[in-house]
């Protein structure tokens, strides 16, 4: 397994380092990951990532080659520092949202309680993990929107960037709703379902299409789908797709499908379902690919295409019109005689303004609705929202918005995963996680999720936060 323990950023060893010398690496500190802007102009995210936050949170140790790459480096590291890394062992504690769960801006996602000299370190590599993951399965989720009822294939691997980005991004993509990947790593590695057809080359390299889809057939009986868009796509594709589909009935066998992969997927959809019904093959399905995406898919859709499964892949994979989440991980609070203290990062851009102290979020559930009213950012300390107080939920942005709430359900959406560096969560398997993100949208009126300008779902601090936010920035303010 390579040693992910250099997946980081040089500043962070420079900290290190600097906390080392100053007598200050066993401080305490707490950081938070969150987002400050929701991604593709939409209403919500899906969380993503943290199986392979806890995989290197796990597995974190500098080895003797990591150690020799530090010594060479212009800053000349004291060798008792290189051998503090030797026993670098990650033991603090880490509480997190479970994957799957639809989250909005501005609230904790996972919130780490560690020395400084470990809590530096991780933060790279984690927004690495989850500011990528989120992203994709956030895409797959706008897709699975459109095409709720169909079969839905990620296709992305050889347009994404590098082996790991296909690989977790087609995770991703399944715990978010698609049924099935072609990358064979990821289904080996994760027990996704795989789906593949055939190329274009495998017509091209017969001597005529007719004689490459029967040798297919021949090959592959049982598992038949056709593209047929390699030289002409309803006078010869679907025509000697129709010759094959027939061979195998004779043969007590059932095709499969077709796939549509250039052209006016509308369009040849429609006139291929009708030349499909009218040989006895309504049972032989339709699948389309080509640079699909939500958009796209929603077209096609109102135009009436008879399109029963989609393989989407470099606008899923790539996430081409967000190409990063830009999840940030700040210090809240750092250890000062003994004890945690809020800390607060001020910008000249309110949005970047950070929000401090120790904070966990609740999904406030109206009991006569069953919907959720907003979520609530609370300090750990405060009670009233784990009693089932009556709460006032305000906007942050535009305090004056106010709205009072009493009976609710407070669902706490953050998990213990490491206590004392070790692991205490029993993590989820994959098809636990699609269950619970399929639960997700039940929680949900539909006008803050939908794809096309959504209601802003609201995301509150309690009074007490507020009160310190508005308390810290008028003391650091001059």
């Amino acid at each position: 397994m390579m040693n992910m323990a250099l997946h980081t950023d040089k500043y962070q060893i420079n900290m290190m380092y600097a906390h080392w010398v100053q007598g200050t690496m066993d401080q305490k500190a707490v950081f938070e990951v969150y987002f400050r802007k929701l991604p593709f102009d939409g209403g919500y995210a899906v969380f993503a990532g943290l199986e392979r936050v806890v995989d290197y949170i796990r597995t974190l140790r500098f080895g003797e080659e990591e150690i020799a790459y530090l010594r060479e480096q212009e800053e000349r590291y004291d060798e008792a520092f290189l051998e503090e890394l030797r026993k670098f062992r990650f033991t603090g504690d880490l509480y997190a949202v479970s994957e799957g769960t639809v989250v909005f801006p501005n609230e904790p996602l996972i919130r780490v309680h560690a020395r400084i000299f470990e809590a530096q370190l991780i933060e790279t590599a984690l927004l690495n993990f989850v500011n990528f993951q989120t992203l994709i399965a956030t895409k797959a989720a706008r897709i699975k929107q459109v095409a709720p009822d169909d079969i839905l294939m990620e296709f992305g691997t050889r347009r994404a960037q590098e082996a790991d980005a296909a690989v977790w991004g087609a995770r991703s993509a399944y715990l978010a709703g698609f049924d099935a990947t072609s990358n064979m790593r990821a289904g080996m590695m994760f027990g996704i379902p795989t789906k593949g057809t055939h190329a274009h080359a495998w017509v091209q390299s017969h001597d005529s299409e007719l004689e490459a889809f029967e040798q297919y057939a021949e090959a592959l009986p049982d598992g038949v789908t056709l593209l047929v868009d390699t030289y002409d796509t309803l006078k010869s594709g679907v025509a000697h797709a129709i010759q094959v589909a027939k061979q195998l009935e004779a043969k007590g066998k059932r095709m499969q499908a077709i796939r549509l992969d250039s052209g006016d997927l509308a369009y040849l959809s429609k006139k291929a379902r009708k030349m499909l019904d009218e040989a006895g093959l309504d049972y032989v399905k339709i699948v389309a690919s080509n640079d699909l995406d939500e958009y796209i898919m929603f077209n096609l859709k109102a135009q009436g295409a008879k399109i029963d499964s989609w393989g989407v892949g470099t606008k899923l994979i790539t996430a081409s019109d967000q190409p990063a989440l830009g999840g940030v991980y700040k210090l809240v609070a750092r250890e000062q005689n003994g004890e945690l203290v809020p800390v607060i990062k001020i910008s000249g851009n309110p949005e970047k303004v950070s929000t401090p102290g120790m904070k966990e979020v609740y999904r406030i559930v109206n009991r006569k609705t069953g919907k959720a009213e907003a979520d609530y950012v609370a300090l750990l300390e405060e009670t009233e929202v784990k009693n089932g107080e009556p709460l006032t939920l305000f906007d942050p942005v535009h305090p004056y918005l106010k709205k009072k709430i009493d009976d609710y359900i407070a669902l706490p959406l953050m998990q213990p995963i490491f206590a004392g560096g070790e692991l205490v969560a029993e993590l989820p398997d994959l098809e636990a996680i699609r269950e619970h993100h399929k639960q997700q949208w039940e929680l949900f009126w539909p006008e803050y999720v939908r794809k096309l300008n959504p209601e802003t779902y609201p995301v509150d601090l309690s009074l007490t936060a507020w009160q310190q936010k508005m308390d810290l920035i008028a003391r650091h303010k001059v």
